[in-house]
């Protein structure tokens, strides 16, 4: 079918073949990567559990770009079904004698965080993994660990179905004196949560949400579009937390996908809520906008993005679809130190993007932490 030449990348990395089986459902599957013309490159996989020590995957040519992934997926229990994801690679090794890709330079001004600084983040870990709790446990506060850790924590709402709408809640944090705004994450056994994820295609913001702020900015259309299901009964809630406890300020927090939805709510609420400020802390948030998006964040909202170690999540959407992060990242280390990484999308080695240069330098697992000794999970 193609008369390029056919380049091997092999793997045996443990992490990243447990990535392709939980993206994939973990079950039965044969796959068949097809090519994105753009990039004239295509992905043959025929994998069925065990998964195997070692797999081939074969480009025509030298990729650099995205591949587009479709795949049938057969499960014991279930009728066939066919789903479709994306995965972006934006810098895939090149074949033996092919000219380099050129190195990004470093940046400067990474700092350090102290011991002090990281456990100020542990409360807001907890709370973005309590997101992941039934909304029946998180809205009498009753969801174990992850509750106890915050212990005066009083809920105001709770909902979502953690398929077709992810799991949130709000309440008022005494302690923290914020108003605390939750949203969970991808769950991979939820085939709506993970087409929301894969809808990467850009849109303008809905103005009716987003009132007055320019069509030059465009957004990741699944996120905006789960953003918007909660949208009114989540400002709401806020509404009421706000009166309830005479709050001040507002703190957003999420991870992964749960990250990418809290920071679009960064956006929205302080639109149509005055007289208090707002703040986001997210973890492991995939890129949410284009270069005005980001743009518009680091002018109007207080934002901070960890990253852990080399995961994968932070990558994507890739940058050559015009996706860009905004400032604020702080990037965990290999050795547990955590790092402040100014600009947006910082490359060097000590940032996430600089770390992860690829999929394949990447550790899937480095996505649910730990964050200072915190797994995200219920």
């Amino acid at each position: 079918m193609h008369n390029t030449p056919t380049v091997y990348y092999e793997t045996s990395r443990p992490s990243n073949f447990f990535f392709w089986s939980i993206i994939l459902f973990s079950c039965q599957c044969d796959l068949l990567f097809l090519y994105n013309k753009m990039f004239s490159c295509v992905v043959q996989i025929h994998m069925k559990p065990p998964i195997p020590p070692k797999v081939t995957l074969i480009f025509p040519g030298h990729a650099l770009g995205s591949l587009v992934l479709a795949f049938s997926i057969t499960r014991p229990e279930m009728l066939f079904k066919t789903a479709f994801v994306s995965l972006f690679i934006y810098a895939v090794p090149s074949p033996v004698g092919a000219a380099p890709v050129a190195k990004l330079s470093k940046r400067q001004g990474i700092t350090t965080l102290s011991t002090a600084a990281i456990q100020t983040f542990r409360p807001y870990t907890h709370f973005a993994s309590t997101a992941f709790c039934k909304p029946s446990t998180t809205i009498n506060w009753s969801c174990g660990v992850n509750c106890n850790a915050n212990p005066d924590f009083i809920p105001t709402a709770s909902g979502g179905d953690g398929a077709s709408v992810q799991f949130w809640y709000v309440g008022y944090s005494p302690s923290l004196e914020t108003v605390i705004v939750a949203h969970q994450g991808t769950d991979f056994s939820k085939v709506r949560a993970i087409a929301t994820d894969v809808n990467i295609f850009m849109k303008n913001f809905d103005s009716t949400l987003f009132p007055g702020v320019s069509s030059s900015v465009k957004v990741h259309s699944g996120f905006a579009n789960a953003q918007a299901r909660t949208a009114a009964t989540i400002r709401s809630a806020v509404e009421t937390a706000i009166s309830a406890h005479s709050a001040v300020k507002v703190t957003i927090v999420g991870h992964s996908l749960g990250a990418a939805l809290a920071l679009l709510d960064g956006v929205y609420l302080p639109l149509h809520i005055t007289g208090v400020s707002f703040q986001v802390i997210t973890y492991g948030m995939p890129r949410v906008g284009n270069q005005a998006f980001a743009n518009y964040v680091d002018a109007h909202l207080s934002l901070t993005h960890i990253n852990n170690r080399e995961d994968i999540v932070p990558i994507v959407p890739g940058r050559f679809l015009g996706y860009h992060h905004p400032s604020g990242e702080v990037h965990i280390l290999d050795n547990g130190q955590w790092v402040s990484c100014p600009g947006q999308d910082n490359t060097s080695t000590q940032c996430i993007v600089g770390a992860v240069p690829n999929i394949f330098a990447s550790s899937p697992m480095d996505h649910i932490g730990p964050y200072d000794t915190i797994t995200i999970g219920c």
